[in-house]
């Protein structure tokens, strides 16, 4: 069983039962051992920011490792407004200091938007406006466009766990208008409920901070995550990292301009209309969201389905260029495909594509063959209960 320890705010009253819930259905999976730090109100004066020194969070830290836990995350927000190496530098003393990987619940929001591929993220928190208003202008720095719904206005950290779950969905709800995501950021704040319920009517992922930790914790702690009933993050969220990870380092590995997979996969929320993941080279417009074009209707793909190995363009002899379509929409003037079949079907198929006409060598051939098995290691690993 993974052991999970979690630096917890002093005045926190939420996250350790909503925690304990979350993993009810998982009881062989991990548990959850937590230790205070001292926190009581959240605002920008330096007696606040004062709570986030780094000694008492480390002190924590090193009972936590007394218990022989296997990952420790600090369970606060606090990056969100102190900025977010703040939190990068607190993970990375926290593992110096006791041997054990680390992370917080910024570094886990984070983590989960990159893994979604959000650009665009509504923002709901219980702070007052000037705290809020700096949580926008640190995810700017981190490419994030925030949107803000109307802040409560609460800087007592005790008082957060008393605003009504209702309240909470309703902030959530106006803080989705035009984005890819919504963040619920406070980990004393009920919102993992209320997130997990508003996801299906929206449309979108909505992240709760409490819900995000436990998911970066287990999936550092390698217990590859897949609950089902608490939203799309702890069902989904390792896997969809993981085909980012396989993007991001086929692209450095071939050069290509743009890297994407699509899949279908029903019990993930995929369609091979929409990517699951994509990897971009500096300045290329991102196609993540472009629906439309029929993928399964390109010849490209119809080639694929019938001969199920890898294709090459512009240089195939029985293909010479990519559909006049994807040079239109998408700009692509060469790209190299290989499909991704289950059992007898073909599931879905990574792309490398290039702007401008060009050759794939041999080892740009051998990389994408490469991917393609972590494909089928990360499905087998992580998505092999949802494949239907």
């Amino acid at each position: 069983m993974i052991r999970i320890g979690m630096l917890t705010p002093s005045s926190n009253t939420c996250l350790e039962p909503v925690t304990y819930r979350l993993l009810d259905g998982a009881r062989d999976l991990a548990s959850a051992h937590f230790a205070r730090v001292p926190v009581t109100r959240i605002a920008l004066d330096g007696g606040s920011d004062a709570q986030f020194a780094a000694e008492p969070m480390l002190a924590a830290a090193r009972q936590l490792a007394d218990a022989r836990v296997d990952v420790i995350a600090w369970n606060g927000t606090s990056g969100s407004w102190l900025g977010v190496d703040h939190d990068r530098r607190l993970a990375a003393a926290i593992t110096a200091e006791t041997g054990v990987p680390a992370t917080t619940s910024t570094l886990a929001l984070l983590d989960a938007c990159a893994a979604y591929g959000v650009t665009r993220l509504g923002l709901a928190v219980p702070y007052t406006r000037d705290v809020a208003e700096r949580i926008v202008t640190a995810y700017a720095a981190e490419g994030l466009d925030c949107a803000l719904a109307e802040p409560f206005g609460v800087s007592d950290n005790e008082a957060f766990a008393r605003i009504p779950e209702t309240d909470v969905a309703r902030q959530i709800e106006q803080a989705a208008a035009d984005t890819h995501a919504v963040a619920v950021v406070c980990t004393n704040v009920y919102g993992a409920g209320a997130a997990a319920g508003l996801e299906t009517a929206l449309g979108i992922p909505v992240f709760d901070s409490v819900t995000a930790t436990l998911w970066k914790a287990l999936d550092l702690a390698g217990a590859h995550p897949a609950l089902d009933g608490h939203g799309d993050l702890l069902r989904s969220g390792s896997l969809r990292a993981g085909f980012q990870r396989v993007l991001t380092e086929l692209r450095a590995a071939i050069g290509a301009d743009r890297t994407t997979l699509r899949l279908d996969l029903p019990g993930h929320g995929l369609h091979v209309d929409l990517t699951a993941g994509e990897a971009l080279g500096p300045g290329v417009r991102s196609i993540r969201r472009d629906a439309g074009l029929d993928q399964r209707r390109l010849n490209t793909v119809e080639w694929l389905e019938r001969h199920r190995i890898p294709l090459v363009q512009p240089h195939f002899r029985d293909d010479p260029k990519p559909p006049q379509a994807l040079i239109d929409v998408y700009g692509v003037r060469a790209q190299l495909l290989a499909p991704v079949v289950r059992d007898t079907d073909m599931t879905g198929w990574i792309s490398a594509h290039s702007l401008a006409e060009r050759e794939w060598s041999a080892t740009g051939r051998a990389a994408m063959a490469a991917a393609i098995a972590d494909v089928h290691h990360l499905l087998d690993t992580y998505g092999k209960a949802h494949d239907a």
